[in-house]
C-alpha cells in the first residue's frame, strides 16, 4: 500500500494534467484519476513489484481515457450546480476560492506557468516554444512550481486531507494573513 501512495505523490499531477488536456472537464477528469487509483489499488501485489510505475499509472489513464471517450461520446454534462452538490470532490473545487490568496505569493514566473498551462490550458510544449526553453526545461519549470503551489495551499488554507488521502477541508485565508503587504 505504500509504493502505491509514494507513486501516486510522485505522479498524480502529471497523470491529472496528462487528462485534463484530453478532456477539459475537471469532474471527468476527477473520476479518471480515481479510477486509475483503484485500479493500482486492485493490482496491489504486482504495482510494487512494477520497476516503472509512471508508465503503468499512464498506461491505465490512457486506456481508461480511451474506455470514457469511446462510451461517453454524447455525454451530457450535469449543470455545475447538481455536480457541486453531489461531487464527492466537492471540497478539491472550491478549493479554488483559495487559489488566488496563494497564487498571488509565487514568484513571478511560477504564477505565469500556473495561470498559462494549469488554468488557462496551454501545453507545455506550446509555453516552452512561448519561453524560447526546452520542453524538458519546461516540464520541471511546472513541476517546481505545483509544488511550491500545493505547499502554499496546504499551509495558507490549512487544508485536511480524510483517511482515503483526499480534501476534505480547508479554510480560505484572509487575504492580510497569506499575504501581509496587501
Amino acid at each position: 500500500m505504500k509504493c502505491i501512495i509514494q507513486a501516486w505523490n510522485n505522479h498524480e499531477d502529471e497523470l491529472r494534467s496528462f487528462l485534463r488536456g484530453r478532456l477539459r472537464d475537471v469532474h471527468c477528469t476527477d473520476d479518471l484519476l480515481q479510477d486509475v487509483f483503484v485500479k493500482a489499488l486492485a493490482n496491489r501485489k504486482t504495482f510494487c513489484q512494477l520497476k516503472n510505475t509512471k508508465a503503468w499509472l499512464f498506461r491505465v489513464a490512457k486506456n481508461r481515457l480511451i474506455d470514457f471517450q469511446r462510451t461517453c461520446k454524447n455525454h451530457v454534462k450535469v449543470s455545475d450546480q447538481h455536480s457541486v452538490q453531489n461531487d464527492k470532490s466537492a471540497p478539491v473545487a472550491n478549493l479554488s476560492k483559495c487559489l488566488p490568496f496563494v497564487l498571488t505569493n509565487l514568484s513571478t514566473e511560477d504564477q505565469e506557468i500556473i495561470k498559462l498551462c494549469d488554468l488557462e490550458g496551454l501545453h507545455q510544449t506550446e509555453y516552452a516554444s512561448l519561453k524560447n526553453m526546452t520542453v524538458s526545461g519546461a516540464k520541471s519549470r511546472i513541476q517546481r512550481a505545483r509544488k511550491k503551489l500545493k505547499t502554499r495551499l496546504q499551509s495558507s488554507c490549512q487544508v485536511a486531507f480524510n483517511e482515503q488521502g483526499t480534501v476534505c477541508c480547508f479554510k480560505v485565508p484572509d487575504r492580510r494573513s497569506v499575504n501581509p503587504h496587501l
